[in-house]
């Protein structure tokens, strides 16, 4: 296949990655990273990029791409009256403090323990989402000082370390504790703002003039990638944000799940 070809047919699937990652960031709030990352991962191993610097880029250009997104899906959901702001405000300083923690970690990180990470968190997600029903509660409350201040930094942490928004840990975190599952999903679009932006500048810094690194990249982010990602995911944000508040999403929950399971498997092979 011709260089040119390649070129088009991967920024093909990245733009369908987009897709997904767009729709899931709008419908459940579960950070569209969580599918940008494994597609740029196998679509930079496809151009040769060291598996040292793979998982890297991967995550550093989805929290890039992340920022239009989750700006778009923060839109559509406060319209709809969907964004808990003083809960925002109590969470949002401690998983910023997490980010910058999460950030400094993943760039002492080699490529295979991110990978590692990555493969096992997706794995905890998919189990959350087959197996604990919506409507499941393990507390009646949200948390309280310090039990908050713990789980916003651990939010912030490995969301930043796997190059997600942050949803796939805010929403279950606040529906378990009794909190209306549209309200997280709306909320979880305000966190992933915060995480997405000092996360991407972050991992820009950390790869700053590295060798081997794509053409046009800044450090771990590459602009062409994020520039195949972003269109499509900002199309389907606000279709993913309608579809949350009209129908029920256990029947996708399920199948996003088996996506998942699929994706961390894989993820462990790669490291075989």
């Amino acid at each position: 296949m011709a260089l040119d070809q390649q070129a088009l047919l991967l920024a093909g699937i990245l733009a369908l990655a987009g897709c997904g990652s767009g729709f899931l960031a709008g419908l459940l709030g579960v950070g569209g990273g969580i599918v940008v990352v494994p597609a740029l991962f196998h679509v930079l191993g496809a151009f040769d990029v060291s598996l040292d610097l793979r998982m890297h880029i991967a995550i550093g250009t989805s929290l890039g791409s992340i920022v239009p997104t989750s700006i778009i899906s923060l839109w559509s959901h406060r319209r709809r009256g969907g964004v808990d702001w003083p809960l925002w405000r109590q969470w949002a300083p401690w998983i910023a403090l997490g980010v910058v923690i999460g950030s400094v970690l993943a760039s002492f990180a080699r490529g295979a323990t991110l990978t590692a990470i990555f493969a096992v968190m997706a794995l905890v997600v998919a189990g959350y989402l087959a197996f604990v029903r919506s409507d499941y509660h393990i507390s009646k409350s949200l948390p309280t000082t310090p039990l908050r201040q713990l789980i916003s930094i651990a939010i912030g942490g490995f969301s930043a370390m796997m190059g997600i928004g942050g949803g796939s840990f805010m929403v279950p975190t606040l529906t378990l504790s009794s909190y209306p599952i549209r309200r997280a999903v709306g909320t979880a679009s305000a966190v992933g703002l915060i995480i997405a932006v000092p996360g991407a500048i972050s991992f820009m810094a950390t790869g700053w003039g590295l060798d081997g690194l794509p053409a046009a990249s800044l450090g771990y982010v590459n602009l062409l990638a994020v520039a195949a990602l972003v269109p499509s995911s900002l199309v389907f944000a606000p279709i993913g944000a309608r579809v949350a508040h009209t129908v029920s999403g256990d029947i996708l929950r399920k199948f996003f799940a088996l996506f998942l399971l699929a994706t961390s498997m894989r993820m462990f092979y790669s490291l075989t």
